[in-house]
């Protein structure tokens, strides 16, 4: 009897969309131009980082763009000023595979891992780490509204 109300009460819930659910959003696929441009900016951003290139960053973040790293969060002022400064030396990188996860029309999720032998004055960056960066088409282009990683577990 119980099993009975169990399945009854599922399929109610689910005729009537159920509370437990959450919105899912619409299948969403990415061109593959739309691809291409969104793995073309994230290597280039790796590249912009080594070469303390801040106006690049100026174009690739968006206004409101949210980094999150060890130290806290911050906005686009906080991350342009840190690329062009001279406190962090980018030894080397390496990056991927990227997987895009779209999660709207116009938004894509990117993960992946990177390796970078960094430091910011008398300390290392944290290596390797599980980074996410999320892109946004805005006016037409894309770009970058939130990045933050996460260091890999210790084996």
């Amino acid at each position: 009897m119980r099993l009975a109300r169990l399945l009854t009460a599922v399929a109610l819930a689910s005729a009537a969309g159920s509370p437990f659910a959450a919105d899912a959003p619409a299948q969403t696929t990415l061109s593959s131009s739309d691809e291409a441009s969104i793995r073309d900016l994230e290597t280039r951003s790796w590249v912009a980082w080594k070469n303390h290139d801040s106006a690049f960053f100026e174009q690739f973040l968006s206004d409101d763009h949210v980094e999150i790293h060890a130290y806290g969060v911050v906005g686009k002022r906080a991350v342009v000023d840190g690329v062009r400064s001279p406190a962090c030396v980018v030894q080397t990188y390496s990056l991927g595979p990227f997987t895009l996860t779209p999660v709207a029309a116009d938004a894509v999720l990117v993960t992946y891992r990177a390796e970078q032998d960094t430091t910011c004055g008398t300390q290392k960056v944290p290596s390797p780490v599980w980074a996410s960066s999320l892109y946004a088409r805005r006016s037409g282009r894309w770009v970058n509204v939130l990045y933050q990683h996460t260091p890999t577990a210790r084996r």
